[in-house]
Formats: structure tokens, C-alpha cells, sequence
């Protein structure tokens, strides 16, 4: 792996090791472990990723969450290969002027974040408003980083005070080339075997031969569990750069989107042909968390906490499951869930992608319910989906996730919204349906009872959003 413009051998590395861990051993220890789930942001490193028109990127990802190994023949940037005390990088230059820094803790973090915005290449000037400098800063960019002496207005200050790269800028010039393509990898340590295969065959052969391997592709959830819960696989199969598992193809009747196409390309390449995954994607997480999670890994997880399932059953998805020798099978995503966390995916099974037809629906929404308006985990989301025929509700789609073990359809309210005109009247009667369905209980996001009432409130919200969006276009 090159580290900082030098070749840094994995050797020695147990199969477990995160990037975090491994790069503080080396005494690279900018990047700090603050929450180790993903949350915080102090782990931010860059990590040079293939970028949409064939040369890199500079991507910013949580370090505590990925494993080393994952890493490994690529090439990464911490904030000391940033720049030095004595030849500070623009960013660190801005962020001291500005007073950024506060205690420093998490400065690392941001300056890192802040780095893969600055070398953004459609970067430049627009609207401006609380979240978007007249340079084109996007605040987004920092949504994973947590400032612990809630001193954000200086690091705002900082971003929207950046200029625009030099030209000879090293690591704008590094981004002219292609990125490093994947490696094969097989490490065995005493805490268990980690391999990276050369072929989706050969990682499907791998599950079914080794009945304790696990797949991991952003390991945005499996991550959270070796750090917090101490949990190790005797063999970790990464399918996260599987070509197979990272195309999206667009025609004019369906998106087929891979299972382990990280979600900000999706926001990148989907964009508005799926409305409904553009007003979910900027809810979900964070930057930091989006540049590795999957809708692969979503679903695969059966989590009812999920947001990408509520919408994806808005939008009637299937998931196409693949196993060894070929075997694939198709099953509607209504169908998939069975329990908590559990699914009729075998163990020997992949999501090998997952396919919306189109064309979308014209009224959707997505709402999610959570203590943050952003970089938080739903109490409730829902996901709507409505086609209108002159006034009347052809067909409704409305997932749930929070309300029930599983991620749920509200058929019940479909039925009552299906054929009907699509006015007070209609979403007064509804509303008293969605607030039945699910089962909620009562945990330390939410109660039952708050869980209730947030779904009884989510159609009157939509059914204004529609009528403002109508006043609007007349």
C-alpha cells in the first residue's frame, strides 16, 4: 500500500486490522479514533478512488471501519501527507487562519474531508446559501465530521474561504492518472483469513465451500462490530471491488444497479431518474459513510433500521441473487425479508444487484424521522411512491422501515389510497391507516406511541408538499 507517496508493506497485519489501527502503529496519528463506528469523522483519511471519467479521485473514508487488507496495493493520504508544519496545505492553512482548529482532536479528520472537496473537479461557483460558498463548497462534504467544541462556524469560514488548487498542486496533478485497479489478497493471521478475490465466481465459490465465510463489501456494518462488539470471521471474503458487483446500467426500462457500487456513485450516476433514491441518498448517513456503503450491503445486513429498503420497496425493486455455478434467481423485495435480520438469502448467496423499473412514479418522498437532520439512524422512515392519473391515485408504494422486525409495504394503506382522488378527503381517511400498520415497539429511539403518531403524519405532509409544488410550476 502506498501511504503518503511511499510504499508501506501489509506484512504483519492480522486479518482484522482496520486502517485506523494499522496506519497509528506506523505513527501516523492525525487520524483518531473517536466514536469507531463511522460517526465522528476523526478517523477521515483519502483514499484515491476511480473516478467517472477514468482518472482518480481523491475519496475521504472512515478509517476505523475499514479493514486494512482492503487497502491494500492502493494508495492512501492521511493529514500529515497533507502537508507539514512548515509547508502547510491550503486547507490546514485555512483552517488555522480561520480558527478551525479548536482542540485539534478532530482536525485531522476534517482537513481530510475538507481536502477531497477541494479537489473536487466540478467544484466552482453557484448559488450560495448557508451550505454553499461562493467557491462552490459544498458543506455536505463535512457531514461525517463532528467537531467536539462545536466550533463550526469557523471551519464554514474556512471552507468557503478555500480557493481553487494550483496547478502544480501534487495531489491535483496525482489525480491526471488512473486509480490503482484491486489486488488479489489472501492473508492468514491468527485471528482468521481475509481474502480478496480475483472474480464474483471465485467469491461465490469461496461461500459455498467455507460455510463460516462472510461477505463484506463497504464494511460501513461489519466495521462497527469487529470495533465495538470484538467480532471476528474465521474468513472475510471482499466483494467490494467485484466488477461484476460494480456496474450501473440505465436503459429505458430499468436501473440495474450492482450490489456493491458504493451509494455516492449512485448519487452521481442515478441522479434524478430515480427521484426517490435522490431524496434518500444526501439523508443516508454521511459523506464518509456513502463513499463505502452498498445497497448491497443495506439489504444483506436485513436490518429493519435500514434506510435504502423503505424506498426500494417503494419503487417495487428485485433483488437478484446469485450463487456458484451460476445459479441466479429473482425475488421481489416485498418477498426478501423474513424475520429480524433475516432474509431468504442462503448463506452460499450474493445480492448481485438490484433492479427499479422504470418509469419512476411522479409523486414521491421520502421522510425520515430521527434525532439529527442528518449522519443519524431513522426511528421511522417512510418511503412514498405514488403514479397520479388526472387526480387519482393509480397505484400507490409506500415502504417502512422502524415500525415493524422487518422492513414492511403498508398495504393496507395502498388499498385505501388506490383508485381514490388524491385530495384532504383521501389522506385524512389514509392517514388513519398508515398509523395501524407495522408493529411498533417501543425502544430507546422511540416509543410505539411516537412511532404512530410520526406515520399518521407523514401523508398530510406529503399531500402539502404536492399542493406547494403545484402552486410553484402554475
Amino acid at each position: 500500500m502506498t501511504v503518503n507517496g511511499r510504499v508501506v508493506p501489509l506484512a504483519g497485519a492480522v486479518a482484522h486490522a482496520t486502517a485506523l489501527d494499522w496506519l497509528r502503529s506506523l505513527g501516523l496519528t492525525g487520524a483518531k479514533e473517536g466514536c469507531a463506528e463511522g460517526e465522528c469523522g476523526a478517523c477521515a483519511v483519502l483514499v484515491a478512488t476511480a473516478g467517472p471519467e477514468g482518472t482518480a479521485v481523491w475519496t475521504p473514508v472512515n478509517a476505523c471501519l475499514v479493514p486494512v487488507h482492503a487497502l491494500d496495493g492502493q494508495e492512501v493520504v492521511t493529514s500529515e501527507g497533507l502537508g507539514s508544519p512548515d509547508d502547510l496545505h491550503p486547507v490546514q492553512q485555512q483552517l488555522a487562519a480561520a480558527g478551525g482548529s479548536q482542540c485539534g482532536y478532530c482536525t485531522p479528520g476534517f482537513a481530510c474531508a475538507m481536502a477531497a472537496e477541494f479537489y473536487r473537479s466540478d467544484r466552482s461557483g453557484g448559488a450560495v446559501d448557508g451550505e454553499h460558498g461562493a467557491n462552490g463548497f459544498d458543506l455536505h462534504a463535512l457531514s461525517g465530521n463532528l467537531c467536539r467544541c462545536t466550533g463550526y462556524r469557523p471551519i464554514r469560514d474556512a471552507a468557503f474561504g478555500l480557493g481553487m488548487p494550483r496547478p502544480d498542486d501534487p495531489l491535483r496533478e496525482r489525480l491526471t492518472e488512473p486509480a490503482p485497479t484491486a489486488i488479489a489478497t489472501e492473508v492468514r493471521a491468527a485471528d482468521g483469513r481475509f481474502v480478496r478475490p480475483e472474480t464474483l465466481d471465485e467469491a461465490l465459490r469461496l461461500l459455498r465451500d467455507e460455510p463460516e465465510a462472510l461477505a463484506v463489501a463497504g464494511s460501513t456494518d461489519w466495521g462497527v462490530d469487529v470495533n465495538l462488539r470484538g467480532a471476528r470471521a474465521p474468513l472475510v471474503v471482499a466483494i467490494d471491488r467485484l466488477p461484476e458487483l460494480r456496474r450501473v446500467d440505465i436503459t429505458g426500462d430499468i436501473v440495474e444497479i450492482g450490489s456493491a457500487v458504493p451509494l455516492s456513485e449512485i448519487e452521481r450516476s442515478v441522479d434524478e431518474r430515480v427521484p426517490l433514491l435522490a431524496q434518500l441518498l444526501p439523508q443516508f448517513a454521511s459523506r464518509l459513510i456513502r463513499n463505502r456503503a452498498t445497497l448491497g450491503g443495506n439489504l444483506g445486513t436485513a436490518s429493519p433500521i435500514g434506510d435504502a429498503a423503505p424506498a426500494l420497496l417503494a419503487l417495487g425493486a428485485i433483488v437478484v441473487l446469485a450463487a456458484a455455478d451460476g445459479g441466479e434467481r429473482e425475488v421481489d423485495l416485498a418477498d426478501y425479508f423474513t424475520g429480524y435480520r433475516t432474509s431468504v438469502r442462503r448463506r452460499d448467496e450474493l445480492i448481485r444487484t438490484v433492479r427499479i423499473p422504470l418509469p419512476a412514479a411522479g409523486l414521491t418522498a421520502f421522510h425520515k424521522i430521527s434525532k439529527r437532520r442528518f449522519d443519524d439512524i431513522s426511528s421511522v422512515a417512510v418511503a412514498f411512491a405514488l403514479e397520479l392519473d388526472d387526480g387519482i391515485i393509480a397505484r400507490a408504494r409506500i415502504g417502512l422501515g422502524g415500525v415493524a422486525a422487518t422492513p414492511v409495504r403498508a398495504y393496507a394503506t395502498e388499498q385505501a389510497l388506490d383508485g381514490r382522488p388524491w385530495n384532504a378527503a383521501t389522506v385524512a381517511a389514509a392517514s388513519v391507516v398508515l398509523q395501524r400498520e407495522g408493529t411498533p415497539l417501543d425502544d430507546h429511539r422511540a416509543s410505539a406511541a411516537y412511532r404512530a403518531r410520526m406515520l399518521g403524519t407523514a401523508l398530510p405532509a406529503l399531500f402539502a408538499a404536492s399542493a406547494d409544488d403545484e402552486e410553484a410550476t402554475a
